[in-house]
């Protein structure tokens, strides 16, 4: 480390990236931007540029023989994670890895192992565990106040029309994926249990013009099932809903209920005769989640730095992933599965 604070290299500068980059670059304790890498030169260097920092690279392995890097936050594509994650463990680099961790739980158990043959921390960015209302719900729900849970109801619907790329579910692994597996992986933590069984449904409803091309998309999904420990859950996304970013989760106790989430972007409501009453609208996981990233970024660094465990870990990314797989499993043989 230099001068006792983690030498940081993004790797991948798209909007999701160049959120933790910038966090890291001044607001993160410990820690400073060194570098970033993209395959796109011109992205590389403009990134390096808003960061302030002067080294760029084009390909990851140049970041694994370079010193001053201890640690590296990856935001590339999926289908890169695996590869990227393993060699950087092995040059005994930290590793922050965006969701989805990878593409199946095979490689994530790869990946696992790999942080874990070389004492290195693996954390994966589920930022709603860092995020103030979502810790705040939890330890009501441990403390009893609503009485003994019975069902986790989350959802997670995104305004944006899908990259071409996402309409192969081969390669995305669907809307389960992309969107749904921050609500996996926040019902598994707030219900403190396993998923026991999975039944999903799902159907193409505002991308028709790509159903033949690309029978097997689907833009929205439900799941549900059962928690090993007898709470129930269910899960919904959508993709291209268009009328904002919706992110809420509701917990049903014997007692009493919580709501997490909220959908209006402001704390102010207009009333027009033209227009009736109406409120902004929350548009970007960017804005909503704003500060949970920024938890997750300084929770990074204090990991390594005081060598405690992440508060996401391998073990959650693979859990999400093999989710995502049984839930795309459902959908196609259209039964409930058992864990």
């Amino acid at each position: 480390m230099k001068n006792g604070r983690i030498g940081i290299c993004l790797i991948g500068a798209g909007r999701a990236g160049m959120i933790h980059a910038n966090n890291f670059k001044n607001k993160v304790n410990g820690a400073y931007m060194a570098a970033v890498v993209d395959v796109v030169e011109d992205a590389a260097k403009a990134a390096a540029e808003e960061l302030e920092i002067t080294k760029y690279y084009t390909d990851y392995k140049e970041v694994l023989k370079d010193d001053e890097i201890d640690a590296v936050v990856v935001v590339s594509p999926t289908n890169l994670h695996k590869d990227i994650v393993i060699d950087c463990a092995n040059a005994g680099k930290h590793i922050f890895c965006e969701k989805p961790m990878a593409m199946d739980s095979r490689e994530c158990e790869e990946m696992e192992a790999a942080a874990k043959r070389n004492n290195v921390k693996l954390q994966i960015g589920f930022m709603r565990r860092h995020d103030a209302s979502f810790i705040q719900a939890k330890e009501v729900i441990d403390s009893g106040v609503i009485g003994d849970v019975v069902l986790i109801r989350s959802n997670t619907r995104g305004p944006s029309k899908p990259r071409p790329w996402m309409y192969d579910i081969k390669k995305s692994n669907g809307v389960l994926a992309e969107l749904n597996s921050h609500d996996i992986d926040c019902v598994r933590w707030l219900a403190g249990s396993e998923i026991k069984s999975v039944y999903a449904i799902a159907g193409n409803y505002r991308n028709r013009e790509v159903a033949e091309e690309y029978p097997d998309y689907y833009d929205s999904v439900v799941m549900t099932g059962v928690f090993e420990n007898g709470i129930q859950y269910s899960i919904d996304g959508a993709a291209y809903v268009q009328y904002g970013y919706d992110a809420k989760v509701e917990v049903v106790g014997t007692k009493g209920v919580i709501h997490i989430g909220k959908e209006n972007g402001s704390n102010y409501t207009v009333a027009a005769p033209e227009s009736g009453i109406s409120t902004p609208y929350i548009n970007s996981w960017m804005t909503l989640f704003k500060d949970a990233y920024l938890a997750e970024d300084i929770g990074f660094a204090e990991c390594i730095l005081n060598d405690t465990e992440p508060k996401v870990t391998g073990h959650d990314g693979k859990m999400a992933v093999k989710i995502v797989e049984i839930g795309n499993q459902s959908i196609a043989e259209k039964r409930i599965i058992e864990l």
